[in-house]
C-alpha cells in the first residue's frame, strides 16, 4: 500500500481538497485503484449538526455518513464511494480511546495522547485505506490522506505526530509528503514571495516530517528563481517544486501537476490509461462553452457558494453534457418576499428581474424557516409561466405546499417545520425521527425509490430499471393523507419508497420540466455522467436559450 499525505500551511481554503484529488487521478491514471481518507481536526463527531456558514455543504454518502465536503471532491474526482470512515474526526477518534479505556484495554495504563491517540490515528488509517472503493471488491493500492486545517495548529498536532509516527510503521519508501502552500505575489512588479513557505516547512519540519514535493498556490505560474529558492530553502529538489496558478476550471489541475512531472516523482506511468487524455478533452471543452444558460439558484445560504458545492458541480456536469455554459443567477429566497420591498425595494426587483429572466430554477434543499415564502414564490413562478424547475429536498416541499394553496385551494398550507398547527399539513415530520438528538438522526444515506408509473419524462431519464438508489437527507415528508388529492390535480408522485407510502419523486403533468426529489441526487453527480433530474433541468432549460 502507498500513501500520499497532503497538509496545508500559512492559511487554509488553498485547495487541498482538488490538489489531493488530482494527486489520486494521477494514481487512477497510471492503472491503480486509489482510495482516500479525510482528517478533520475539529470536535464534532461529524460534519452533520454544522451550519453551512461554518464549513460549508454537508456531503451525505451512501452508508447515511455525513462528511466534509472534501469527500465530495474525491467521489467526483475517482469515481469511488466512500464510507463515513473515510472522514476522520477528533470527535470519532477520541469517542473511540475513551470507550477503549471504559472497557479496560489499556490495562490499567494512563491514557494519553502519545502513543494512545496517535496509535488510534495510525489504527484507523491502516484499517479504512484496505477497504474497496471503486466498487470492484479489490484493495486499493494506494491511499490519499488530507489533513485538515494548517499545520502549526493546536488540533492537527496530534494528527502530525501521528503521521510522523506512520512513516516508519509503513516504511518510509511508501509514504509521499505532499505539502500545499501560498506563495504570495505583492507589489506592482508582481514579486513572488517565498517567505510565508519557508515558515510553513521550517514548521512542519521541525514537527518530524519532511514534505517530498511542494504545490504552491498563486495567481501566476512560478518563475524559476522562486522555484529554485523554495528547493534551497525547503529541502526538495526544484523538480518537486510544483506551481498550481488560477486555471480556467479545476480539471486543469491534474493535466497541470502531470505536465510539471509530477508522475515521474510518484514512480508510476500515467499513461498506462486514457484517463488522462479523457480529463484533457473535459478540461478543454469546459473551456470551448460559448452559448449561456441561466439557472436561478433560490436559497438561503447564496452567500457562501460552499454551501451548494455539490449542487453546483452537478448543475455544471450536466452543463457539459448540453455544450452550455453555466450561468448561476443566486438569488436570496427571502429577496423574492413582498415583505423585502418594503426592506429594500432595489434588492426586491433585482430578485424578481434575475427569476423571469432565468431559463431554468432550482430550489435546493436547506433547513429552517427563512425565506421558505420566496422559495414557495419561486416555484409557482416556473409551475404558471412553464419554466423548468427542479426542486430538491426542501425544494419538493415548497413545490408540494404550493401546489395545495393554489390549486387545490388549500388556504395557510404549510410544513410543520415551519408551523406548529397549520390549517393544512402539506408537510409532516416523519414519524421514525427523534426530536430531541439532531446528530445522524435524520433519514440519511442511499434508499431505493420504486418507480410508480411506466413512463414519465425523469424515469427516461434515469433509463432502464424498476428503482434508483439515491442518497437522502431529511426529517419531513410529503403529507402522505393528501397525495390522492394532489395527484388527481395533475402533480404525479412518481417515485416512492418501498412501502408506496413516502413520496420521493414528482412530475407536473403537461408542463416542459416541474420535478421535485426527496431525495439528494446531486451527491451522485460526476463529470462524465450528469446525474439524470440535473440533466433534464438542464436539457429543458436549454430549449429556452
Amino acid at each position: 500500500m502507498k500513501y500520499v499525505v497532503v497538509s496545508g500551511g500559512v492559511l487554509s481554503g488553498l485547495g487541498k481538497g482538488v490538489t489531493a484529488s488530482s494527486i489520486g487521478v494521477l494514481l487512477k491514471s497510471a492503472g491503480l485503484k486509489v482510495t482516500s481518507i479525510k482528517i478533520d481536526p475539529y470536535l464534532n463527531s461529524d460534519a452533520g449538526t454544522m451550519s453551512p456558514f461554518e464549513h460549508g455543504e454537508v456531503f451525505v454518502l451512501d452508508d447515511g455518513g455525513e462528511v466534509d465536503l472534501d469527500l465530495g471532491n474525491y467521489e467526483r474526482f475517482l469515481d469511488i464511494n466512500l464510507s463515513k470512515d473515510n472522514n476522520l474526526t477528533t470527535g470519532k477518534i477520541y469517542s473511540k480511546v475513551i470507550e477503549a479505556e471504559r472497557r479496560g484495554d489499556y490495562l490499567g495504563k494512563t491514557v494519553q495522547v502519545i502513543p494512545h491517540v496517535t496509535d488510534a490515528v495510525q489504527d484507523w488509517i491502516e484499517d479504512v485505506a484496505l477497504r474497496p472503493a471503486d466498487g470492484s471488491g479489490e484493495v486499493p493500492d494506494a491511499c490519499i490522506i488530507e489533513l485538515g486545517g494548517t499545520v502549526g495548529d493546536i488540533e492537527s498536532a496530534p494528527y502530525v505526530e501521528a503521521l510522523r509516527q506512520f512513516q516508519f510503521r509503513v516504511g518510509r519508501e511508501n509514504v509521499s509528503f505532499v505539502h500545499v502552500s501560498l506563495v504570495p505575489v505583492l507589489g506592482p512588479v508582481g514579486e513572488q514571495k517565498t517567505k510565508p513557505t519557508q515558515h510553513t516547512v521550517k514548521e512542519l519540519r521541525g514537527l518530524g516530517i519532511t514534505p517530498d514535493i511542494l504545490v504552491c498556490r498563486s495567481s501566476q505560474p512560478l518563475n524559476d528563481e522562486t522555484r529554485n529558492k523554495l528547493a534551497a530553502f525547503c529541502h526538495v529538489k526544484p523538480e518537486a517544486v510544483m506551481s498550481t496558478h488560477d486555471v480556467p476550471n479545476i480539471y486543469h489541475v491534474p493535466l497541470m501537476l502531470q505536465e510539471q512531472g509530477l508522475c515521474e516523482i510518484l514512480g508510476v506511468d500515467c499513461k498506462n490509461t486514457n484517463l488522462l487524455s479523457e480529463w484533457s478533452e473535459m478540461a478543454h471543452h469546459v473551456d470551448t462553452l460559448s452559448e449561456e444558460v441561466h439557472i436561478a439558484m433560490v436559497g438561503k445560504y447564496t452567500d457562501l457558494s460552499d454551501a451548494y458545492l455539490s449542487v453546483i458541480k452537478s448543475l455544471q456536469h450536466a452543463s457539459m453534457a448540453v455544450n452550455r455554459k453555466l450561468v448561476i443567477d443566486w438569488i436570496e429566497a427571502s429577496h423574492l418576499e413582498p415583505s423585502w420591498e418594503g426592506e429594500s425595494s432595489e434588492e426586491h426587483s433585482t430578485a424578481w428581474d434575475l427569476l423571469q429572466a432565468a431559463h431554468g430554477i432550482l430550489v435546493p434543499g436547506g433547513f429552517g424557516d427563512r425565506g421558505v415564502e420566496g422559495k414557495i414564490l419561486a416555484a409557482h413562478h416556473a409551475r404558471t409561466n412553464e419554466i423548468p424547475y427542479l426542486g430538491i429536498c426542501l425544494g419538493l416541499q415548497v413545490a408540494t405546499i404550493e401546489f395545495c394553496r393554489n390549486v387545490l385551494s388549500m388556504e395557510g398550507a404549510n410544513s410543520t417545520e415551519f408551523e406548529d398547527n397549520p390549517e393544512h399539513a402539506a408537510v409532516v415530520f416523519m414519524p421514525e425521527i427523534s426530536k430531541t438528538h439532531l446528530g445522524g438522526t435524520m433519514r440519511l444515506g442511499s434508499r431505493p425509490t420504486l418507480w410508480q408509473v411506466e413512463e414519465c419524462a425523469i424515469r427516461d431519464l434515469y433509463g432502464p430499471g424498476d428503482a434508483v438508489d439515491e442518497r437522502h437527507r431529511h426529517r419531513y415528508e410529503v403529507n402522505p393523507d393528501l397525495i390522492e388529492r394532489i395527484e388527481a390535480a395533475g402533480l404525479v408522485f412518481v417515485g416512492k419508497d418501498e412501502s408506496g407510502q413516502r413520496c420521493e419523486i414528482f412530475e407536473l403533468t403537461g408542463h416542459p420540466y416541474y420535478v421535485g426529489v426527496q431525495y439528494h441526487p446531486e451527491f451522485k453527480s460526476r463529470p462524465n455522467r450528469p446525474s439524470p433530474p440535473f440533466l433534464g433541468l438542464l436539457q429543458a432549460a436549454a430549449k429556452r436559450t
